[in-house]
């Protein structure tokens, strides 16, 4: 998985996010050993500690466990990880409406452009 960072945003907020995302699109499959604090730090080129930082946030939402002496592992709990999926979802959907709607865009043209951009998204 590549990291990438906007310097606008703290770094550790950021690497929950993109752990998050490599999560819930099996990019981490369930159950996996993640890379250790330092082998996530060497990848990143970020500070130890921020790593360490983001994994406990992740830890705290449920995401991924700690198994001593092991590790860090991604949960098994395939309900957390869906519910987390629509989670996202939802945010992005109501983002992107809320976007929509500060350009004018009325429903109807973004229901005709989604329309519109999921069949030609699908046929690709």
């Amino acid at each position: 998985m590549k990291f990438r960072f906007d310097e606008h945003l703290p770094i550790y907020k950021q690497l929950v996010e993109q752990i998050k995302i490599g999560i819930l699109t099996g990019a981490y499959p369930c159950g996996e050993r993640l890379p250790s604090v330092r082998e996530l730090a060497i990848l990143t080129r970020v500070n130890p500690n921020t790593i360490q930082r983001a994994l406990s946030e992740l830890e705290d939402e449920g995401l991924i466990t700690t198994k001593r002496t092991s590790g860090k592992f991604v949960t098994d709990d395939m309900k957390l990880i869906q519910k987390m999926k629509d989670e996202q979802a939802e945010m992005l959907t109501i983002k992107f409406l809320n976007d929509c709607q500060q350009l004018g865009i009325s429903q109807q043209l973004i229901l005709k452009m989604i329309k519109e951009k999921g069949e030609k998204y699908e046929s690709n």
